[in-house]
């Protein structure tokens, strides 16, 4: 179940993507949980974003080669 965010001034979508689901790379999964909040770059405090839920299983292979990736 998707949890829910408020932003502090100054946050960025990296930023928030490496505190709450522990990389960076998931930034690309918090915007696109989070579209009507696109135009920002960097976030005003108060905004309510969406944490999407990460299968932290299947994130862990994503990152090895695809030789690495045993299924």
């Amino acid at each position: 179940m998707p949890k829910a965010y408020l932003t502090q001034q100054g946050d960025k979508w990296d930023l928030i993507a490496w505190q709450q689901l522990g990389e960076t790379r998931h930034m690309n999964k918090l915007m696109a949980a989070n579209t009507q909040f696109l135009d920002y770059y960097i976030f005003p405090a108060g905004v309510e974003l969406t944490i999407p839920d990460i299968d932290m299983e299947q994130a862990a292979l994503s990152s090895l080669p695809p030789w690495r990736q045993v299924v």
